[in-house]
């Protein structure tokens, strides 16, 4: 795809026996923030190593950049990856290693102290990796791949070791690089409400393949197909709605009602009952979260599987 920076087809890894990535498709494409969630095991650090080229795969192409893997180092900083154990070296102070990166980097356009001051580490400048906490180390990783001004940058579970407000810090870089700069991310994380609430695309990766992937609005976007509803008279709510054409599935819990319907919206319920004389508390359209939906093929698999063994 012309406006892909990752396109990712038919990927096969194995270890001896063990087929851990199975013909995998990804494409990320030109500025977007693409999330990749799965459970441990499921391949996505693997996934993310075959395409920085740290190793190899059996079968399958990767282009990064229009390039395959083993040449990334062509592209002098445009592609960078950052994983989960950062891997600065723990006898270097933060500015040392910052210093060495900038040597390093084909076309750098931030300083050492700009990129300390990026990321909220300027009073450990001094400090050596090994004494900083882990959320610093990692604040410290991403600031060595921001010396230059990398295109696409990849990285493994970011919000591991941060608190709260690292986390806060990280999410805004992460969007003022993509809407100021262009900058196209991989994420791969676990903690999903991250992930929903920042990124663009989504992709679940589920037993070493793709088992879903799309824009986030297209997988977890607001429904008025299902709707919760609560109102003061709760028995005469429901003798109303039973008899309403477009509710066609009706669950009741207490004073709440959830609907399903067809060809008819929540105005149209809101109007039925307030015209009967009913105060409505609640009116709220069923929204699908990621983790609801990361549950459902996870379930949907194991129930797959216990067909088949039974």
């Amino acid at each position: 795809m012309a406006d892909a920076v990752l396109t990712i087809k038919d990927l096969t890894k194995r270890y001896g026996d063990v087929e851990v990535l199975q013909k995998l498709n990804l494409v990320v494409t030109r500025g977007a923030i693409h999330g990749l969630v799965g459970l441990n095991g499921s391949g996505k650090t693997t996934t993310m190593e075959c395409l920085l080229g740290m190793q190899g795969f059996s079968s399958g192409d990767i282009s990064v950049m229009g390039r395959h893997p083993r040449d990334l180092w062509q592209g002098q900083g445009d592609v960078v990856g950052i994983f989960d154990t950062p891997g600065l070296h723990p006898g270097l102070t933060v500015r040392q290693c910052l210093e060495h990166a900038r040597l390093l980097c084909g076309n750098p356009v931030r300083t050492p102290e700009q990129v300390e001051n990026l990321l909220g580490i300027g009073k450990y400048s001094g400090y050596k990796i090994r004494q900083l906490s882990l959320g610093n180390r990692r604040r410290a990783s991403i600031a060595h791949a921001l010396i230059g001004q990398p295109a696409f940058v990849v990285l493994d579970e970011p919000f591991n070791g941060l608190d709260a407000g690292g986390v806060d810090d990280v999410l805004a870089l992460i969007q003022k690089l993509n809407r100021e700069e262009g900058t196209s991310f991989l994420l791969s994380s676990h903690q999903l409400a991250y992930l929903e609430n920042i990124c663009t695309h989504l992709s679940i990766l589920h037993q070493g393949k793709i088992a879903l992937s799309a824009s986030t609005y297209e997988l977890i976007s607001p429904t008025e197909s299902r709707l919760r509803v609560v109102c003061n008279h709760p028995e005469a709510a429901y003798q109303i709605l039973k008899q309403t054409v477009g509710v066609i599935k009706m669950e009741r819990s207490g004073p709440a009602f959830l609907l399903k319907l067809d060809g008819v919206g929540p105005a149209d319920i809101n109007h039925k009952l307030v015209m009967a004389g009913l105060m409505v508390s609640e009116l709220q359209p069923e929204r699908r979260d990621l983790a609801a939906l990361f549950q459902d093929i996870v379930n949907s698999t194991h129930k797959v599987k216990k067909q088949e063994a039974a």
